[in-house]
């Protein structure tokens, strides 16, 4: 798989080299690129952004300039991913979608967003002829600084589900939203008692069916409990 992220602050995809992603680079799995915003500028001030038509607080990013540097990373049959609180809400399941893409592009806003005309454009048929599609994607309800944390949270959790990437490829299998509804269990490890907190008796029993049930009927606690 390719990721590419656009974005004015590059330092922060730095813990894309680190843990299993820095590995995964390292075995040809998988190549990350991080792009400039500001080396696609055209002025002497590496503008990115201006004042909004109508009015109101903050600024919005310049659509020439995202228009020029998508121009230049997109390729056929891609996934063109466009950060903003106003977006599809990300999950397991679209996580899992992700996943299957040849080539990712995260899109980082700052301010109060990218244009809203760089998405239409390149949600236009032309564009649907190359396989290129644009999602707009959050990651929750709340606002951040910039696209820039939420790729992070994104790439972790898409790139994590990828052939080859985990060491364990089974620990996919029982984890929390692995399944529509589904939390995992609470796990331990040694020691069998902390701080006068045991281990619950029947993980130690050795009874595989009883281990079974216990873990099951817990994650069910749990996801009720979400409700």
């Amino acid at each position: 798989m390719r990721i590419d992220a656009i974005t004015i602050f590059p330092e922060y995809f730095a813990p894309l080299q680190l843990s299993l992603i820095g590995k995964a680079q390292e075995r040809g799995i998988l190549e990350v690129k991080i792009y400039d915003l500001r080396d696609f500028t055209s002025d002497n001030h590496h503008t990115v952004d201006d004042t909004p038509y109508g009015g109101g607080a903050g600024m919005v990013m310049k659509p020439e300039v995202w228009g020029d540097a998508l121009d230049q990373v997109l390729t056929p049959d891609s996934d063109l991913i466009i950060l903003t609180p106003a977006g599809r809400r990300f999950d397991q399941r679209m996580a899992e979608e992700f996943a299957a893409s040849k080539h990712l592009i995260f899109a980082c806003g700052r301010y109060e967003g990218i244009d809203a005309r760089v998405g239409q454009y390149y949600s236009q048929e032309q564009f649907h002829s190359q396989s290129i599609r644009v999602h707009e994607v959050s990651i929750g309800d709340y606002v951040l600084g910039g696209g820039e944390v939420a790729s992070l949270v994104m790439i972790e959790a898409i790139t994590r589900l990828l052939p080859g990437v985990l060491g364990n490829p089974d620990s996919l299998v029982e984890e929390s939203h692995a399944h529509e509804g589904f939390l995992e269990y609470p796990n331990y490890t040694k020691p069998p008692i902390w701080r006068d907190i045991p281990v619950p008796e029947v993980l130690l029993s050795g009874n595989h069916a009883a281990i079974a049930k216990w873990r099951a009927d817990e994650a069910a606690r749990r996801a009720k409990n979400q409700l």
